[in-house]
């Protein structure tokens, strides 16, 4: 089950989310979305592998993680218990205590971001809470006790959101005209609320917009989806592919249609991606 939050963290964030039982696959991949997120384990420890050539790491009271340069993969246990938080690109950096390029493709444990003595009592409410919604509440409650004003956060959600209306297509220069700041300056105060800088957002979003709206049931002329999504060629965009799935376009297809075939009535409307 998910809750939308209220103010003053709906500006901050998509939705809180509850997560109990087995899931479809004990692995997936996530790939590089403009997705931040929190997640407060409840159950055995799950692994996160960052990158291809790295090792997987084992997570026991749960992670944040800010926008990611490339794809990660996320091994769930069986079954698996907790409870999460979906932010928007900015809506993470108020909860942390670190510039959000520190985490950048380096996902926090919990317990690094808020204490020990903190992150074990709030883990031990939420596993003693009665129902799944009382847990969201206090959950919710707990982000709103720990909210903090950030330098920059206001113009960063600002040009964030222009990046996402356009899916990213509109000119990362025009952005900084309109918001009379410089190139520098707005890298900067991207990279401190959330990891990484304008223009790597802006190719997130581009990328992401553009995959998502595939329809892996019918062919597929990835020419013109490259074309049609603005990359300089059909190269460039299998090479984002890559960089942002950790799949070539075709074995993309491949996986988005083998969940289709084995889990029917599941709605997969965008990542993550089965990895087993």
């Amino acid at each position: 089950m998910s809750r939308v939050p209220g103010p003053p963290l709906d500006g901050l964030i998509d939705d809180l989310y509850y997560l109990e039982g087995a899931p479809p696959y004990s692995r997936f991949v996530l790939p590089a979305a403009p997705a931040p997120l929190l997640i407060v384990n409840l159950g055995a420890p799950f692994l996160i592998r960052t990158g291809s050539d790295e090792e997987a790491v084992e997570y026991t009271d749960g992670c944040a993680v800010t926008t990611p340069t490339r794809a990660w993969e996320f091994g769930y246990p069986t079954p698996t218990r907790s409870v999460g938080v979906h932010f928007r690109p900015w809506g993470l950096a108020p909860f942390l205590p670190m510039p959000a390029a520190e985490l950048c493709d380096r996902p926090a444990t919990v317990q690094q971001i808020w204490g020990h003595p903190a992150t074990a009592e709030l883990r031990r409410r939420l596993a003693s809470a009665d129902a799944p919604r009382e847990m969201l509440m206090m959950l919710e409650e707990e982000l709103v006790r720990r909210l903090r004003v950030i330098n920059g956060l206001d113009i960063v959600r600002h040009l964030s959101s222009a990046i996402a209306e356009t899916g990213g297509a509109v000119p990362i220069s025009d952005l900084g005209v309109a918001a009379r700041a410089s190139s520098t300056y707005l890298a900067k105060r991207f990279k401190e609320v959330i990891g990484v800088t304008p223009k790597r957002l802006a190719r997130s979003y581009r990328f992401t917009t553009t995959v998502l709206a595939i329809n892996v049931a019918a062919p597929i002329d990835w020419g013109d989806v490259a074309a049609g999504a603005g990359y300089f060629d059909q190269a460039h965009f299998v090479h984002e592919f890559r960089e942002f799935t950790g799949l070539t376009p075709t074995r993309y297809v491949e996986v988005r249609q083998r969940f289709l075939r084995e889990h029917p009535d599941h709605a997969l409307d965008g990542w993550p991606l089965p990895a087993d």
